[in-house]
């Protein structure tokens, strides 16, 4: 298995200051354990418009495999924008309630949301059947489960607070 030889100077190295188990100079915060390519109002626009976004990219996708290379009607036109308005709810929703949760959950609230948006969409194609959009959105929902909780599991504590994190 390769792994990255820890280096002098870099955060989370045994030889830089601010490690654990390192002290610091006097008056110097230590080096955060991973950086910040971005700023507090990039990840604040980010925050916002990443539901807008993934919600009509979600709309556009469900109303154009519904329509089925038809033509283009208003009430697709619709069935897009609720579709759209839909997931951006239950994105923030979801956004906003799981990190909250202990590892578990959290990761288990991801996973059914990532189904029930794949089973969904599965469901729009009608050479489709409702067992096989069952068994293909169970199948997303397991393997974003397992994903989502190897990563909690690996990043954060039994209560759920993040590891490395400064609280102060």
């Amino acid at each position: 298995m390769a792994q990255a030889a820890p280096t002098p100077g870099r955060p989370g190295s045994p030889a830089s200051p601010g490690s654990p188990g390192r002290p610091t100079a006097p008056g110097t915060r230590p080096a955060p354990a991973t950086p910040d390519v971005f700023g507090e109002r990039a990840h604040r626009f980010t925050n916002r418009i990443l539901p807008v976004v993934l919600g009509l990219v979600y709309g556009y996708w469900a109303a154009a495999m519904n329509r089925d290379a038809g033509p283009i009607t208003g009430w697709n036109v619709l069935f897009g924008f609720v579709t759209a308005f839909v997931f951006a709810a239950l994105y923030l929703a979801v956004a906003t309630v799981a990190p909250r949760l202990r590892r578990e959950p959290h990761a288990l609230l991801w996973a059914a949301f990532a189904g029930c948006a794949f089973g969904f969409l599965y469901s729009q194609a009608p050479q489709h059947t409702v067992l096989r959009s069952t068994l293909m959105s169970l199948g997303i929902a397991a393997a974003v489960f397992a994903v989502t909780f190897y990563r909690y599991y690996t990043h954060e504590d039994a209560q759920g607070h993040r590891l490395g994190r400064r609280t102060g």
